[in-house]
């Protein structure tokens, strides 16, 4: 069996997602955003993301985590602050010597909907099929659900 931590970034919001994967059956777990206040500095803020992911990875003990690669924004500070993010969650999982995958939004629409460009709708759809268990509350909670079954569906798994 494997434990997955699926991760979608954000320096405002980080979805998360555990599932655990055993041949083709897949189990919802856990899910839920780490949220730092938006009062924090940049620095606190990494911080507080850096500590949420490793609580998790303490308290769920994945052996695997699966993490979306950032698009390129037309706003480039955007997009360095959203790496900035990132960065703090994979190193929280590296600390753990937790192996990471990447994907790229396109291919996470694609392996749950066969449709690249799938809409947000879409995708929650397909996580209700696919993981009945699973109820997201937020964007960023479906897309880490979203992710981490991405990964499940791709991974070669003995």
């Amino acid at each position: 069996m494997k434990r997955i931590l699926g991760i979608d970034p954000g320096l405002l919001h980080t979805g998360w997602a555990i599932i655990d994967v055993a041949g083709g059956e897949r189990k919802y777990i856990a899910s839920g955003v780490i949220l730092p206040p938006t009062k924090m500095s940049l620095s606190e803020r990494l911080a507080f993301i850096f500590n949420g992911v490793f609580e998790l990875c303490e308290n769920f003990r994945p052996t695997e985590c699966s993490i979306e690669v950032i698009f390129v924004n037309k706003n480039g500070k955007t997009t360095l602050l959203l790496g900035h993010a990132r960065a703090a969650a994979i190193t929280a999982v590296a600390v753990k010597n937790i192996p990471v995958f990447e994907y790229e939004p396109n291919k996470v629409k694609k392996a749950l909907t066969s449709m690249g460009h799938a809409d947000k709708d879409q995708i929650y759809k397909m996580l209700s099929i696919l993981l009945p268990a699973a109820h997201p509350k937020t964007s960023d909670e479906s897309d880490a659900i979203a992710i981490a079954l991405t990964h499940a569906n791709t991974s070669r798994f003995g």
